[in-house]
């Protein structure tokens, strides 16, 4: 068992489990999973923000035109990214370390 100095702090508190999990699984592995966290909460960011606005007509730079929906969606979709990639809202995290327990266990 890794010493508590060494081991990843999951939402702040040691987690052995994770770590374990971590030495099982490849570092291409680990950054692929990192990567599908991210992209996952960017998704659920956009969908999110997507319904904060969807009763928002007529504003932004292209008025009340068709444009303003294409507009909108395009800035949704860069804000999702965005803030999923500064560290989001921690469904990431989440995300990640279920993947990892996931592939630890297909090792096992």
């Amino acid at each position: 068992m890794p010493s508590k100095a060494m081991m990843p702090l999951f939402n702040g508190r040691p987690d052995p489990a994770f770590a374990d999990a971590l030495k099982k699984v490849s570092p291409q592995a680990q950054a692929k999973a990192k990567t599908t966290a991210t992209d996952f909460e960017a998704m659920f960011l956009n969908s999110m923000f997507s319904q904060m606005t969807s009763g928002i007509k007529g504003e932004g730079p292209f008025g009340d035109t068709p444009g303003t929906g294409v507009w909108r969606s395009m800035l949704t979709d860069q804000y999702s990214k965005s803030f999923a990639k500064a560290g989001g809202v921690g469904i990431s995290n989440e995300v990640y370390r279920t993947l990892i327990l996931q592939q630890a266990g297909r090792t096992s």
